[in-house]
């Protein structure tokens, strides 16, 4: 079998496909209209978020058997049609799961203890004790939306401090020894901290807006860790203005580019890079912490991501 791999992994992959029997193929930068040229001649593709593989991409892949995608996400794959053509998807979420939870706990403290505020006023020389006085995370409660790999990830983290953790997903009876299922409704009425650890959908684009915000009882802190589309930015920008959300730790924007390798688009004309009004006031509020996707990439995660993707092709295709 050939693999056409279209985006750079670690070298274990290679090496591991190449031991197994597998025919290896690296094209990283090709245009993609160059790939379709070629991608009858492969079995499957190895991707992380270079391009979309959309309906055209498959009809032209008349061999194609799996779509190993690195990483836990496969919104840029049509699923439904690849599953018609009976086209194998591969993902990983069990490969970055424990850098999110990680992640997702250190925004979280951070923002509870003002680190990047008091950094940066340190570095300035300005010692401020009093206005950079802290939060503890113990008797809060923490709720989730998701609780796939990255819920249950974040969820065991918390076990050491003393919280209540709530978790809420559209599918049932996921609720375990490090969360309670709730609905939404009471997740929102006793959460002080929500984190969102869902995939790209239709029902969670947009899903964090104006009316999703106020349907909270309290004011909360956000952690988004999972896709940026997810949060309208400008809904989010009026609640920190307001004091609905207290502080928000972001590790995704809705900005961002489906390959999620750029943020913003240049403009043409100028040769500057385009940045929306809402997102200038992110980057000044001493409430947010911003990473640049960056979650689950760990070196430890990176080896991870790429082991579980050939031990799932060998279980698969050997």
């Amino acid at each position: 079998m050939k693999i056409l791999h279209i985006d750079s992994n670690h070298s274990l992959m290679l090496e591991q496909l190449t031991a197994l029997g597998f025919i290896n193929h690296e094209d990283y930068t090709s245009s993609k209209e160059a790939i379709l040229e070629k991608i009858h001649l492969y079995d499957g593709v190895i991707i992380r978020s270079r391009f979309n593989i959309d309906k055209t991409f498959l009809d032209a892949a008349t061999n194609l058997k799996f779509i190993g995608r690195v990483g836990a996400g496969l919104e840029n794959i049509d699923g439904n049609y690849a599953k018609a053509k009976n086209v194998m998807l591969i993902s990983a979420p069990e490969g970055n799961r424990n850098a999110v939870g990680e992640h997702s706990l250190a925004m979280l403290l951070s923002l509870f203890n003002k680190l990047n505020k008091a950094d940066k006023e340190v570095r300035n020389g300005l010692w401020l004790r009093e206005e950079n006085r802290g939060l503890e995370l113990d008797g809060k409660t923490v709720g989730l939306i998701g609780y796939g790999n990255m819920g249950n990830a974040f969820a065991k983290k918390l076990r050491g401090f003393d919280v209540e953790v709530l978790c809420y997903d559209i599918r049932p009876n996921l609720g375990n020894k490090n969360a309670k299922q709730v609905s939404l409704e009471e997740l929102q009425e006793k959460s002080d901290v929500l984190s969102l650890h869902t995939p790209q959908t239709d029902l969670t684009t947009n899903m964090v807006n104006s009316e999703f915000i106020n349907g909270f009882k309290k004011p909360f802190w956000l952690i988004n860790t999972a896709r940026g589309k997810s949060v309208v930015t400008k809904d989010l920008v009026s609640a920190l203005e307001s004091g609905k959300i207290l502080g928000a730790g972001l590790d995704v924007l809705e900005y961002e580019k489906a390959s999620f390798e750029n943020l913003f688009k240049k403009n043409k004309a100028t040769d500057e890079v385009e940045m929306p009004e809402a997102f200038q006031y992110l980057i000044n509020s001493e409430q947010v912490i911003l990473s640049p996707h960056v979650a689950g990439w760990t070196k430890e995660s990176k080896e991870k991501l790429a082991q579980t993707i050939v031990d799932k092709i060998k279980a698969n295709f050997c």
